[in-house]
């Protein structure tokens, strides 16, 4: 009855807050999202029943133990999300497509019941994702299909645990899960921004949390050195989004524009090749930078943005979760351009201490 209760709230709200134009698209959604969580098993149960392959039993008792964690000593909210468990046929949950115009690293927004407005536009079915990407491409936007293990609703739903990541090292699997359940402790109506910096900067204290309890050398070393790829990874987007950036503010002809942004990322991808050299055969971002346009490099600042500024928050607040949280709050409740003008001052101040560092 619940679940029947829920989907209804859904079409309903779906109906009164959409135009015809978009029905099929939010219809299409919310059966996609109802297909899941009715499949879902609880994690307990699983665990009791003998026709649970080994495998999966054991990694079901990590990932509860993960859970566990989470709210114990994460303080972030304690409910029946990911303590369920859905097998998919698929390698991704969802595919979202981010659009930017052919000059520009700022990202389309989507506005949708609930969520409010977001820089992608998600799809339960990838051949429906890239479709709507191609009606993008023919009008002049860069776009990216990009597949998502999870999603977060919001505590509207209880999440679950899904094929499309349990079997991924522990590390990750923890960071991910302390990502999402962070979407439910703090979420900031129409700032994609702020709500997955901070959600990716609470994953980051908590895995490092994690793995300090754990006291696991070996998955700790790994982590450590796939958390050293990923900030090179980042720093040499960072060096390229400020000469894309100084690019289009240039308002030169487009014709010369586009010659110049091709050359950017040409050789962005030449330095690329020369930072994988000394990932001892790591080749795990081949596939970004084989793809790579402003839309990729959109979805990227989404995430990373103000990560530097929330970690300054956190060491200001002594590394103390619950007044990092309040903090956080603080900062979330200001209007968005006193709370964007915050953010790029904590931005500085974070660059600034890391440059004399």
């Amino acid at each position: 009855m619940r679940l029947l209760g829920q989907f209804f709230f859904c079409v309903i709200l779906t109906l009164s807050l959409s135009g015809c134009f978009e029905l099929d698209y939010y219809l299409s959604s919310v059966t996609g999202h109802l297909q899941i969580i009715s499949r879902r098993q609880s994690i307990s149960d699983l665990l009791q029943q003998k026709t649970t392959p080994t495998d999966l039993q054991q990694r079901l008792e990590e990932i509860t133990e993960i859970r566990d964690y989470a709210s114990r000593k994460l303080f972030l909210p304690e409910n029946g999300s990911y303590r369920s468990y859905v097998k998919l046929d698929r390698p991704y949950v969802v595919w979202n497509v981010v659009a930017t115009p052919e000059f520009s690293l700022t990202p389309l927004q989507w506005c949708f019941p609930i969520a409010g407005c977001v820089t992608y536009r998600g799809y339960f079915d990838l051949d429906q994702a890239k479709e709507f990407a191609r009606s993008l491409d023919s009008d002049h936007f860069d776009t990216a299909v990009i597949g998502s293990p999870a999603y977060s609703t919001l505590q509207w739903f209880d999440d679950p645990v899904l094929s499309t990541f349990s079997d991924w090292p522990l590390p990750s699997i923890a960071k991910l899960i302390f990502h999402e359940l962070a979407h439910q402790k703090l979420y900031v109506q129409d700032d994609s921004v702020f709500n997955e910096s901070f959600a990716t900067t609470v994953g980051q204290i908590g895995i490092d949390l994690w793995l300090q309890e754990r006291g696991d050398p070996e998955m700790t070393l790994h982590y450590r050195q796939q958390q050293k790829r990923q900030q090179q990874f980042n720093e040499l987007l960072l060096t390229t989004r400020q000469e894309l950036e100084k690019l289009y503010d240039s308002k030169q002809p487009e014709v010369e524009m586009h010659a110049a942004k091709l050359a950017i990322f040409d050789n962005l991808r030449q330095s690329y090749v020369q930072l994988r050299e000394s990932w001892q055969g790591y080749r795990g971002y081949d596939a970004w930078f084989s793809q790579v346009n402003n839309a990729r490099f959109a979805s990227i600042n989404t995430y990373h943005r103000w990560v530097p500024a929330f970690k300054l928050v956190f060491a200001q607040e002594h590394q103390d979760l619950q007044s990092f949280y309040r903090r956080c709050q603080a900062i979330a409740e200001q209007p968005e351009k006193q709370r964007q003008q915050l953010l790029e001052a904590l931005l500085a101040k974070a660059r600034q201490k890391n440059n004399n560092s």
